[in-house]
């Protein structure tokens, strides 16, 4: 197993920061690099960027218009993003459901869902929690009901990340309910401009509207938006649940915050605290041997070796990361954590903070926001179970 770069490799490295640099807006890269919300506009701004570069789909092959890199050049663009204070590709899109569509859509539906996603227009949505059908997802109960050449969807999906900025969503719905649960499910495109399409937001402690309820009623679906065969989705939201568990890992956003955390740290004057010292070291200790499992992956792709499927593992070290350096952060900050008026912060109250320093704003809100990690994208409970029961057997 090597895991040192290349010259080229390097060399590639160089040239994507070079370039990130140079195109990533200032204003963009400071709300990250402090935690201060997004806009709309600055995630779609920074991924029309991306596409018109050819690079949004950074992770697909070039028959289907990207750029065919590596699994370590890949890493690297990742990499060098996330430290710059890029935000976060939105994953639904160009993360998820392209390579759905890549892997199981036919000819039509890849010339027709791939180009927008590649450039960054069409922003997606993902349908595949629902109230009672969150980890469990085999129970989902949206149902589309096949009338000649549409389907007619009713029902509810929950938790709905960003579903309000949603022009389409990929939607697990029942169509049949007769044999095991998994085998009654269809992976269905949707216009979520559709009559009938309702979306209705879930306000958090803070005040903010990340996730939504989206309800159906009659929503008409043309049944050419069927991806692959009817009662085989199960199988397509596997294949996507793999490149979504991977994404929450995200080692990368982990190591740019681990700076953020010294940085309030040094400002509180807790980063000389011995014991404050001993948490800061064990969270750095647990990042690199994340990041040395990404790279074992990475080397055995290149390789041409079968490397173990870390999804799970992956996904479980990275979710719970994020919440200890979320944590860290709060007690750091210390009574400045504490107060969050939304209508303030927008006025750039967190100008108010120690050396008008906004690495403090919000960082108890992130605090509770960072609890789903360890829910959404499969709870970890359940993740160790299926690594146990793929490892151990």
């Amino acid at each position: 197993m090597d895991l040192s770069f290349t010259p080229e490799e390097q060399k590639f490295r160089e040239e994507i920061r070079a370039w990130v640099k140079e195109n990533l807006p200032k204003e963009i890269s400071h709300k990250v690099h402090n935690a201060l919300e997004l806009t709309r506009d600055d995630l779609q701004g920074w991924a029309r960027i991306l596409g018109k570069k050819g690079w949004l789909g950074y992770g697909w092959p070039k028959e289907f218009g990207g750029p065919g890199w590596t699994a370590i050049q890949r890493h690297l663009f990742e990499e060098e993003t996330a430290l710059a204070g890029a935000p976060r590709i939105v994953p639904f899109g160009p993360v998820m459901v392209a390579p759905v569509i890549m892997a199981f859509g036919n000819a039509e539906q890849q010339k027709r869902f791939l180009p927008g996603i590649a450039s960054g227009e069409v922003w997606w949505s993902q349908g595949y929690s629902e109230p009672g059908s969150g980890s469990d997802l085999a129970s989902v109960k949206t149902k589309a009901e096949r009338k000649g050449d549409k389907y007619i969807v009713n029902g509810q999906k929950t938790w709905t990340t960003l579903g309000q900025y949603g022009d389409w969503m990929f939607n697990l719905v029942r169509t049949s309910n007769e044999g095991k649960p998994q085998t009654g499910i269809s992976f269905l495109l949707l216009d979520m401009k559709s009559p009938g399409v309702t979306v209705r937001p879930i306000k958090l402690l803070d005040g903010g509207h990340e996730v939504n309820e989206v309800f159906f009623d009659n929503v008409e679906v043309p049944a050419e938006n069927l991806i692959g065969e009817e009662n085989k989705g199960w199988t397509y939201a596997k294949h996507l649940l793999s490149h979504e568990r991977t994404n929450i890992a995200d080692v990368n956003r982990a190591k740019r915050e681990l700076e953020r955390l010294k940085r309030i740290a040094r400002s509180e004057g807790v980063y000389d605290d011995q014991r404050f010292r001993d948490e800061i070291a064990k969270l750095e200790v647990d990042i690199v041997a994340l990041e040395m499992m990404v790279l074992r992956v990475l080397s055995a792709a290149t390789s041409g070796k079968n490397s173990l499927d870390v999804a799970g593992l992956l996904k479980i070290r990275g979710s719970e990361i994020q919440q200890r350096y979320s944590e860290l952060m709060m007690l750091a900050g210390g009574p400045y954590s504490l107060p969050l008026i939304r209508e303030a912060m927008e006025a750039g109250w967190q100008g108010d903070f120690p050396g008008g320093n906004p690495a403090f704003a919000p960082l108890a809100s992130t605090f509770f926001n960072m609890r789903k990690t360890t829910i959404y994208g499969g709870s970890n409970e359940v993740q160790r179970n299926i690594v146990a029961q793929t490892v151990l057997g």
